[in-house]
């Protein structure tokens, strides 16, 4: 393993992020080629981790889109203040001389004025362009649930970070920020997007690398639990659900079962907590009564 590899590898271990060769190999490519990181797997198995823990390394800010069905561009760009621009407005008529002629700002020097940056609303995507002393990390989440016309105008912002205000004219960024975007599959990402990103799927943990996962995000929790917590886990996983437990819910439900003093599990506490884990009614009917009890046994068996 190359020495930046390995030096990425432990940081993100002690940012309490478990990776292995394949996750660092493509984190560490995407800063060093200055190409955005495209992520996708099912939801939980730590896509937006990813950003979250490159910004604690770089000690960069964490700028955060979060995409959904028709979020548009103005959201995601920049806005005007409009009650600061009419506030201005008024202001300026009230500085208009006794016989209604302009005062203090002719019209033209007013226009340019309330068009100025300081009335200027940055969202995310134009706040990750104009960070003007270190390049933020920009993370795009669920850019699977945004429609197809903001996927296409995410192209361009993309491939030359660069964005055009009409009243403004051209914004380029000083720093290319760290772009992560990810995707839980809900709909098929574009071809034109998916060649300007490098590409990581990530999986569901193995046994060995979940419990990892659990001693090192659960503090004090006990080794037997630990393991039986992801013994449990990773059968519901095997079962047809519709909404399959990842990861973050993995240690959702490590953490309530220490906070619950267990170091053990039991079928009668299991029952009371499973709502921590699975998150969707007709799965849990799936796990109710002797069914809990079968995993717990074979948890406990290991």
């Amino acid at each position: 393993m190359r020495p930046e590899i390995r030096d990425l590898q432990a940081s993100m271990r002690e940012q309490g992020y478990i990776a292995e060769r394949s996750i660092v190999t493509a984190v560490h490519l995407a800063r060093a080629m200055e190409k955005p990181l495209l992520i996708e797997g099912d939801a939980g198995v730590g896509k937006t981790e990813v950003a979250k823990v490159m910004a604690g390394i770089l000690g960069a800010e964490l700028i955060r889109l979060q995409c959904y069905e028709g979020l548009d561009v103005n959201t995601a760009l920049y806005e005007w203040n409009y009650q600061k621009q009419l506030l201005r407005l008024r202001i300026a008529a009230d500085e208009r001389n006794p016989d209604g002629q302009p005062g203090h700002h002719a019209d033209d020097s007013l226009e340019d004025i309330i068009f100025g940056r300081r009335y200027l609303l940055e969202r995310p995507l134009l706040r990750a362009i104009t960070r003007p002393d270190a390049p933020p990390v920009l993370l795009i989440d669920e850019i699977d649930r945004a429609d197809e016309g903001f996927e296409a105008f995410l192209l361009e912002v993309l491939s030359d970070f660069q964005v055009t205000i009409p009243e403004l004219g051209t914004i380029r960024a000083e720093h290319r920020p760290v772009v992560i975007l990810t995707s839980n599959r809900t709909r098929e990402i574009g071809d034109a997007l998916r060649r300007r990103c490098l590409y990581l799927y990530i999986e569901h943990p193995p046994f060995e690398k979940e419990v990892e996962i659990v001693r090192a995000r659960v503090p004090g929790i006990a080794d037997r639990l630990a393991a039986e917590i992801t013994h449990f886990v990773q059968s519901l996983r095997r079962r047809a659900l519709m909404k399959p437990p990842g990861v973050a819910e993995t240690l959702d439900w490590a953490h309530a079962l220490v906070t619950l003093h267990r170091d053990a599990l039991d079928a009668e506490t299991v029952a009371e907590t499973l709502g921590c884990l699975v998150k969707d009614r007709h799965d849990l009917r799936e796990v109710e009564g002797d069914d809990i009890k079968e995993l717990v046994r074979v948890a406990a068996a290991g």
